[in-house]
C-alpha cells in the first residue's frame, strides 16, 4: 500500500462517516410530522406538538449546514496539506518533541473553535432564544468559553505531555503507561467530578430542608441507600431544560438535581427520576461503564502503539517528518470505523441499563410519577416523540418515550 492510497482510505472514511450521519438525519427527519403516539397524546396539545416539530425541522436544517461546513473544512484542510502546514509551523517555535505536539494540537483546536463559535453562538442565542430555552447570558458564554480553554491547556496539555514522554522513553510499551495514566484521570475524574469541576461552571448548594429531601431520605433508607449528599445546581443559568444526574462513588457520591427540575415536576416525580438513579447505582452501572471505559482506552491505546511510529501515515498526509501527533491524526480516522462499532455496543448497553433502572424505580417506588416526570421533561424540551428506528440504533444512548412508557406500564 502506498502513501496516496492511505489518503483516500483516511478521506473514504470521513466522506462514508459524512454520508452515513446526513441519511440518518434524513431517515429520522422524515418522521418529524408523524402523529403522536396514542399512548403519548397527553405530552403535547396541537399547539406545542407544532412547535416541537417547528423546533426539531429548525435545528435539522441548521445541523445540514454546520456539518456540511464542517467536512468541506476538513476536506479542504486534507487536500491542501494543512497538517503539514501547522506541523511546519509548530516546528518553527521549539525542536522539543513534547512542545510541537502542544502547539499543533493547540493551533487545530483554536483554528476549529473559530470555526465552531459562530454556530454554538447561533444556535444558544438564537434558535435556543428562539423556542424558550436560553437563559445563558453573553457574558456567560464567554467566560465558559474561557474556561473550557484553560482546562483543555492545563489538563490536556499535561496529560498530552506524558503520553507523548512515555512514546519517547518507552516506544511501543508507552501504551502501558498512557493507558495507567488515564485509567487514574478517569477513576479521578468520576470520583470528583462533582467536587473540582462542576464549581467552575455552576453553584451547587446542599437540597434545603423540607417535605422534598424528606421524601429523598425517607426512599433512600428504604431501599438502604447512602445518601447525604443531595445538591441543586443553577442549571437555569444557561437553559430552562432539567436534568439530574447521580455522579461518584463510595463517601463521594452524591445526586444532583437541576433547579429547573424542581421548578418542572412534583415531588413524587422527582424523587421517581432519583429512584431511578439509585437504580443505576444499584445495578452497579456506573462500575460498569468505568470498566468499559478503561478498557476500550487500553484497546484503543495498544492498536494505537502497533501503527503510530509507522512512516506511512505521516507521508499520508504529506508531512516529511514522521511524528507522534501526526501518526496520531491519520490513527483517529482510520480506527473510526472501530470506535463506531463499540459506540454502538455502548449505546445498545446504555438502553439496556435505562430499562433496568427504569424497573427499580417501578418496583422500589413507582412508576406512574416516573411515566409523568418523563412526559414533562419531554414536553419541557420540545424533544422527537417519533425517531427513526435506525437513528435510535446508531445514536440514543436511551429508549425512546415511547418505549420507557410500554416497559414502565407492564
Amino acid at each position: 500500500m502506498t502513501s496516496e492510497t492511505l489518503f483516500y482510505i483516511i478521506i473514504g472514511i470521513i466522506v462514508i462517516n459524512f454520508i452515513i450521519d446526513k441519511v440518518l438525519d434524513h431517515l429520522n427527519a422524515k418522521h418529524f410530522d408523524d402523529p403522536i403516539p396514542e399512548a403519548l397524546t397527553d405530552v403535547f396539545d396541537l399547539d406545542e406538538y407544532n412547535k416541537s416539530q417547528r423546533y426539531k425541522k429548525e435545528n435539522y436544517r441548521f445541523g445540514i449546514l454546520v456539518s456540511t461546513i464542517s467536512i468541506i473544512a476538513t476536506l479542504a484542510f486534507f487536500f491542501l496539506d494543512g497538517f503539514a502546514y501547522v506541523d511546519g509551523l509548530a516546528r518553527s517555535f521549539s525542536s522539543n518533541e513534547i512542545v510541537i505536539t502542544l502547539i499543533f494540537f493547540g493551533l487545530i483546536m483554536l483554528a476549529s473553535d473559530i470555526l465552531s463559535t459562530p454556530f454554538s453562538y447561533y444556535k444558544t442565542f438564537v434558535i435556543e432564544e428562539k423556542y424558550g430555552f436560553n437563559k445563558t447570558t453573553l457574558k456567560t458564554f464567554i467566560f465558559d468559553k474561557i474556561k473550557g480553554w484553560v482546562m483543555m491547556i492545563v489538563v490536556g496539555g499535561l496529560l498530552l505531555s506524558a503520553i507523548v514522554w512515555f512514546y519517547q522513553t518507552t516506544g511501543s510499551q508507552f501504551w502501558l503507561y498512557a493507558w495507567g495514566l488515564v485509567t487514574v484521570f478517569t477513576v479521578f475524574i468520576n470520583l470528583f467530578y462533582a467536587r473540582l469541576i462542576v464549581p467552575l461552571f455552576n453553584k451547587q448548594t446542599p437540597l434545603e430542608d423540607g417535605s422534598l429531601r424528606t421524601k429523598i431520605e425517607t426512599y433512600a433508607s428504604k431501599v438502604g441507600f447512602n445518601l447525604d449528599k443531595i445538591f441543586v445546581i443553577d442549571g437555569s443559568k444557561r437553559s430552562t431544560k432539567a436534568n439530574a444526574y447521580f455522579s461518584g462513588f463510595g463517601s463521594e457520591k452524591r445526586v444532583t438535581l437541576y433547579d429547573t427540575l424542581i421548578n418542572d415536576l412534583e415531588e413524587d416525580e422527582i424523587v421517581a427520576v432519583l429512584a431511578h438513579e439509585v437504580g443505576h447505582y444499584k445495578k452497579n452501572h456506573i462500575i460498569f461503564n468505568l470498566v468499559a471505559s478503561v478498557a476500550t482506552t487500553g484497546f484503543t491505546l495498544w492498536v494505537l502503539s502497533l501503527f503510530v511510529g509507522n512512516e506511512m501515515l505521516s507521508e499520508a498526509l504529506n508531512v516529511n517528518q514522521p511524528s507522534f501527533h501526526i501518526g496520531l491524526i491519520a490513527f483517529g480516522v482510520l480506527y473510526s470505523p472501530i470506535s463506531e462499532i463499540t459506540g454502538l455496543l455502548m449505546n445498545y448497553l446504555s438502553r439496556k441499563f435505562e430499562y433496568q433502572a427504569d424497573n427499580y424505580a417501578k418496583t422500589t417506588f413507582s412508576g406512574l410519577p416516573l411515566i409523568s416526570a418523563l412526559k414533562k421533561l419531554t414536553k419541557n424540551s420540545l424533544s422527537n416523540l417519533t425517531p427513526h428506528p435506525a437513528y435510535v440504533f446508531m445514536h440514543y444512548s436511551h429508549p425512546t418515550l415511547l418505549e420507557r412508557f410500554q416497559n414502565l406500564m407492564k
